[in-house]
């Protein structure tokens, strides 16, 4: 058995995984990412030690722990070189946790992970594989020719910082008007609020009321309900994503982007208008096209990844 982790800027969540991939035990706790990087790694012992507690295992019976963690990540040594979401800069991340446990831990990218999860359901269809999770940021895996892609110095993949708007909103790597500061969950609860507050008589307002806060479900709970001033958040929020997915489609032709993150959970309602347009707006016109996926493990899929890697 193995733990997967998979350390996002809202969440850690972690699984006990058996040797065939599957979710024996979930648990997770808020990552607080404002906070030392030291104290996340203590709660990621803690969340282990809960797991082999509640499965009933001793520790020992766990063969390693992979990490999928936001950002730059030199893999060989399980350092997280630079994570914009995170107080983490050439951060010994692999070996402060096995410290604290003793066990063996290996560290990849959170996307990468997630890519790898979700490219098992998919690897005896297709060789050239890219995955994009929109949450807090927005992460890509990509595989070509069944492998991992990493580049020289374990960067490679980071599309969430394209830039699609030539000095556009700023974004937390540094730069202006890169697609995560557009098509990320974070992004789409801001263009939320903003449509908001021009329309105070829009249903979003009653929707935000309701869950308790203004979300990235909220824009599209209202727009299902006829309100159009949502229709037109989610409109727009789709052709960022568009814009962003065109761009990987015309790098990288792979057969298929799996997209992922909680907003994929919109299925076809988000899907159907981006597929429109990397279907009109990308170069290639005359060739086999991209297929564009929702995800199927969603959330599983960053845990399954990040286990793998631990193999």
């Amino acid at each position: 058995m193995y733990i997967g982790i998979d350390l996002g800027g809202t969440n850690i969540a972690a699984g006990l995984v058996s040797e065939e991939g599957k979710i024996l035990a979930q648990a997770s706790t808020p990552t607080m990412n404002e906070r030392e990087a030291i104290e996340i790694v203590k709660d990621m012992a803690m969340l282990i030690d809960k797991l082999a507690s509640e499965y009933g295992i001793d520790k020992s019976e766990i063969k390693g722990v992979g990490i999928g963690s936001p950002g730059s990540i030199d893999f060989d040594n399980g350092v997280v070189v630079y994570s914009n979401n995170l107080k983490m800069e050439k951060f010994p991340l692999a070996e402060e946790l096995n410290k604290l446990t003793g066990l063996r831990v290996s560290v990849d990218n959170d996307a990468n992970c997630a890519a790898m999860g979700e490219y098992v359901e998919y690897e005896d269809k297709v060789k050239n594989f890219i995955f994009v999770t929109l949450g807090t940021g927005v992460g890509s895996g990509i595989i070509v020719d069944g492998k991992m892609l990493h580049g020289f110095n374990g960067a490679a993949g980071e599309g969430g910082h394209i830039v699609i708007v030539r000095d556009g909103e700023p974004c937390t790597c540094g730069r202006k008007g890169c697609w995560e500061a557009y098509a990320s969950v974070t992004a789409l609860i801001r263009q939320t609020k903003a449509a908001m507050e021009k329309d105070p008589d829009s249903l979003m307002h009653k929707v935000a009321k309701d869950e308790g806060k203004v979300s990235g479900m909220t824009s599209f709970v209202a727009a299902k309900q006829g309100d159009k001033t949502a229709q037109e958040v989610v409109k727009q929020y789709a052709i960022y994503v568009a814009e962003g997915l065109t761009n990987l489609e015309n790098i990288f032709q792979p057969e298929m982007i799996c997209v992922g993150g909680g907003i994929s959970r919109e299925g076809d309602y988000l899907l159907d208008p981006v597929r429109e347009f990397v279907t009109k707006n990308g170069y290639n016109k005359y060739m086999k096209k991209t297929e564009i996926v929702t995800a199927k493990l969603f959330n599983d899929a960053g845990i399954i990844g990040a286990a793998m890697i631990a193999r």
